[in-house]
């Protein structure tokens, strides 16, 4: 019989019951950034009404929210025209939690309706990328994934 020492047996069964105690959360996929973005677009949590954004920005090792986290976000307007009006940054919270709204954005030849956001975060990659919201939908909930450098 082979006799285990009881530190070693502890450490083979903690272990990977310490992995399951740090999630990881799954990186949201990056999207194109299109030919619109304009950096230093003003600090305003809307720029329109009838299409609220909520969620949290979290890093990818262990789900963390990232506190102060950077988001700009630029769409269309209802006609499809991008413009100034629909131009964003905010900062996420202490808890990375954060709320954007704008108008429903409209469709332009060959796209569907959809928003941009460039997020980014002390020690994290940036990450661009779309949403796609349904016709008629008021409100879309969308945590935002990052990963560290």
């Amino acid at each position: 019989m082979i006799r285990v020492p009881a530190a070693l047996l502890a450490l083979v069964v903690a272990a990977p019951l310490a992995a399951l105690a740090q999630p990881a959360c799954r990186p949201t996929a990056p999207d194109a950034l299109g030919p619109f973005y304009v950096p230093g677009a003003p600090a305003r949590t809307a720029t329109g009404r009838g299409l609220a954004v909520t969620g949290v920005v979290r890093s990818a090792a262990g789900c963390a929210p990232l506190a102060g986290a950077t988001l700009e976000w630029w769409s269309a307007d209802a006609a499809g025209d991008y413009d100034a009006a629909h131009r964003a940054t905010q900062r996420a919270d202490a808890e990375g939690r954060y709320r954007y709204e704008t108008t429903f954005p409209g469709r332009y030849p060959g796209r569907p309706p959809h928003l941009h956001v460039r997020v980014s975060a002390r020690g994290h990659r940036v990450l661009v990328t779309q949403l796609y919201p349904a016709r008629g939908q008021a409100a879309l909930a969308q945590d935002f994934v990052l990963v560290a450098e």
